[in-house]
């Protein structure tokens, strides 16, 4: 069972990561410009946030089983569609389709806690969590192969195929959970959750390019609280919410929140400038010739080879935190896993001038994702009630899809603003710049980790 379900959750993983080396090749093939052509990653991020919490409260009513099938299938018809596109638009469609899949993990998650003895459920849920850094690493290496010897569309076929391989095994062997009350879906609750997140995300997305201050943005953002509040009030008059804000406020489920949105956006921060530093060649042109003092000039394949030692790390991290929280309280270990984090982001900032040095580097922060990402679901899952585990680690997800946006953007927006004098070029310190400051924002959220109250329920879970 727990084979199939990490099956599952792959093909997601994968192929978030596996589009962004493709940006470019997207843009030469549909002659397009670089807002849409970035649109095919910000499309399925905005898809996976929305409707992660409203497919995970369908598979708590109905059987979780079912609705990751009902998932994968979903993200087949859109890798299939993505696989024949005809144009950036069409690409676009097929892959916001796509984002569905994200509310899988959940679903995996909430599986676990309902078909595990407690005392395999650490182990379980460590191994099924790593899934999502390995498979990240997995797309990028996956990527540097398929862009440097096939077509890229051959992305989304061997993305399809691993999906259709995971409704096989999941159909076989993964047992239907016990199903909650069927009540009436909260509809307007899902429109207003929907709306609100998409105004946040799309304000995000589209900030370094219209301007943090024009009135766009502005709007958007204004929006997303307005939405959002509207959710809240929405949530406290229903008698059966989409989701329930008072297990959100609780103070194990906030804090462990909170301290995911930050990791997450240490890590996502990370992650997007390591491809760049990677295939930056050095003196990328004639009039800045022996000013870059960075980059290795390298493909994709290599960028993907020099990650594979932190997916290794992340898998480890993963299994060795569902061991350990046997023995030791799980909201320490959560705080320690977050600080390996930050550790590892400052290794990268203060060591990253040839490949191995950044490959032995990555291996602290892996060894933290992994942590990061197992014991999150775990100190969730302790701290709510059995029918609304899906929707809880559904949730998180969407505030660590969020954290990661926006570490994303910030990233970025200091590789665009730290340049080398008279050039558009980044300059070696832009990038030690978000190294530490992808540090700096992990010990951030070890403190916050450390404010969660220990609860006796999640203990006993570990």
């Amino acid at each position: 069972m727990l084979i199939a379900l990490a099956t599952a959750a792959l093909p997601f993983a994968v192929l978030q990561a596996a589009v962004v080396p493709a940006l470019p090749t997207f843009q030469r093939e549909f002659d397009t410009s670089t807002t849409w052509t970035a649109w095919t990653v910000t499309g399925f991020l905005l898809v996976a946030a929305v409707t992660t919490p409203l497919l995970s409260r369908l598979g708590d009513q109905h059987g979780k089983a079912k609705l990751i099938l009902v998932s994968l299938g979903i993200f087949i018809a859109g890798a299939i569609g993505a696989t024949f596109a005809w144009d950036i638009g069409s690409l676009l469609v097929f892959r916001s389709i796509q984002g569905t899949s994200a509310a899988v993990f959940p679903l995996a998650f909430a599986i676990i806690k309902d078909q595990l003895a407690a005392r395999r459920m650490g182990f379980a849920m460590g191994l099924l969590a790593s899934i999502g850094g390995v498979g990240g690493a997995l797309g990028l290496l996956l990527a540097g192969v398929v862009l440097d010897y096939l077509s890229w569309r051959w992305l989304f076929a061997i993305a399809a195929m691993i999906a259709a391989v995971a409704c096989a095994v999941v159909h076989r062997y993964v047992p239907d959970t016990p199903q909650g009350r069927d009540t009436r879906l909260d509809l307007p609750g899902a429109v207003l959750l929907m709306a609100g997140l998409a105004a946040l995300m799309l304000g995000l997305t589209e900030g370094p390019e219209l301007g943090w201050t024009s009135p766009v943005t502005l709007g958007l953002f204004a929006a997303a609280l307005l939405l959002l509040a509207a959710w809240v009030v929405v949530e406290n008059r229903v008698t059966a919410p989409l989701v329930d804000v008072n297990m959100l406020v609780g103070r194990t489920v906030f804090m462990t929140n909170l301290a995911t949105l930050v990791a997450g956006f240490a890590m996502f921060a990370t992650f997007v400038v390591v491809p760049v530093l990677v295939q930056a060649p050095r003196g990328l042109a004639a009039d800045v010739a022996g000013l870059v003092d960075y980059g290795f000039d390298g493909s994709a394949t290599l960028t993907g080879l020099l990650i594979l030692p932190a997916s290794a790390a992340i898998v480890a991290g993963g299994i060795w935190a569902g061991w350990v929280v046997r023995r030791a309280s799980p909201e320490k270990v959560f705080s320690l896993g977050i600080l390996v984090l930050g550790l590892g982001s400052a290794s990268v900032g203060a060591a990253h001038s040839s490949e191995w040095q950044l490959a032995v580097a990555m291996i602290p922060f892996g060894l933290g994702i992994g942590v990061v990402l197992a014991l999150a679901p775990i100190l969730i899952t302790g701290a709510v009630r059995r029918d609304e585990t899906a929707v809880a680690i559904g949730m998180n997800a969407v505030v660590r899809v969020i954290g990661s946006v926006i570490g994303g953007q910030v990233a970025a927006a200091i590789l665009a603003s730290v340049t080398i004098a008279g050039t558009d070029v980044p300059s070696g310190s832009a990038f030690t710049t978000v190294f530490w400051m992808s540090a700096g924002a992990a010990f951030a959220a070890a403190a916050a980790a450390a404010l969660i109250v220990p609860r006796g329920r999640a203990r006993r879970l570990a």
